[in-house]
């Protein structure tokens, strides 16, 4: 174990890892063993940090499968809970960087993991704030990353659905982005990430994504499957970033804050939203300049645009504001 009482790297110095299968009955994550434990703790499930654990094992599995997870993969996992996801993980990765911001399950995921070598705990917030990841994951991940040549990063979580958006946005923004993600969010979220132009769903995190990754809903549940059960139907997610679709956006980081700026009011007519973006750095009479290069119509809006016009609409501005809110 390391000094940093935050932080837990099981067994060093190569462990072997147990033999791959289901745990043992009595430590799988049924709605049984979690009233044991936390009655044991004396404990609740905290709402504040979203604590709603899924109990269903066949739907872990799934989740294990949807990531496909290899020998060559540093698995990131926010919200290690009880450590039951973490285990079938770490059967299959090479690393497995999890953080769980509850002391309580903290320690209580430490005893269920201590056999794995290549799992490291963090006790604390995966962010920073709400637009970035705290440096010292990002540090551990990078550690795990360079400990041997082709590792690539992969987050697969039962994520907490108050940190789900910033979780899954920012990552695409870190210096490690990720192969792929799977989790588990709001069914809502989900609907949103994949929705087309043009629909009540698409806004500003579904260009985001879609600019860079394809996505998919692998499985929707009901509330029954979690305990305790959330309010809202929940999805498991795959997306898959597209390297050649990345590479074809000059610059993410004016992309991504220019359409969330002009996505703010989405059924507002286009003009008003790119008038309010640039005020301070381009005229009305020269924002029209750009819209009429793009040949819109005057009645157009931000969320009748899909991903390649909004790419096309951001070099345009790019060109004349480069520096804008960067």
């Amino acid at each position: 174990m390391g000094t940093d009482h935050n932080k837990k790297t099981f067994r060093p110095g190569g462990a072997q890892k147990p033999s791959p299968g289901l745990l043992p009955p009595e430590l799988r994550q049924t709605k049984t063993f979690l009233l044991q434990r936390f009655r044991e703790m004396g404990i609740q499930p905290a709402t504040r940090h979203g604590q709603n654990f899924l109990i269903d094992l066949n739907l872990q599995q799934v989740i294990i499968d949807a990531a496909d997870i290899t020998q060559d993969d540093v698995v990131l996992e926010i919200g290690t809970g009880t450590g039951a996801l973490t285990s079938l993980m770490a059967q299959k990765a090479a690393a497995v960087v999890t953080v769980e911001i509850d002391g309580h399950l903290f320690e209580l995921a430490s005893e269920l993991l201590f056999d794995y070598g290549n799992v490291t705990m963090l006790k604390q917030d995966a962010l920073k704030n709400k637009n970035n990841f705290h440096p010292h994951v990002l540090d551990t991940l990078g550690e795990k990353l360079a400990e041997a040549p082709g590792r690539r990063l992969k987050l697969v979580a039962n994520l907490p659905y108050n940190i789900a958006t910033p979780v899954l946005s920012n990552l695409l923004s870190c210096p490690y982005v990720p192969h792929s993600m799977v989790a588990t969010i709001q069914k809502e979220l989900g609907d949103r990430i994949v929705a087309d132009p043009n629909s009540k769903d698409y806004g500003a995190l579904s260009a985001w994504m879609q600019c860079q990754a394809d996505s998919e809903i692998v499985r929707i549940m009901p509330p029954g499957v979690f305990w305790p059960p959330p309010k809202v139907q929940s999805a498991i997610m795959r997306i898959v970033i597209n390297e050649e679709r990345r590479a074809a956006v000059p610059n993410l980081k004016f992309f991504h804050q220019f359409v969330k700026t002009i996505f703010i009011h989405r059924r507002k007519f286009l003009r008003a939203n790119v008038v309010a973006a640039l005020k301070g750095h381009q005229s009305k009479e020269e924002v029209d300049e750009i819209l009429a290069e793009m040949e819109f119509r005057p009645d157009a809006r931000t969320e009748q645009l899909d991903v390649p016009t909004l790419l096309r609409l951001t070099e345009l501005v790019r060109a004349r504001v480069p520096d804008w809110k960067l």
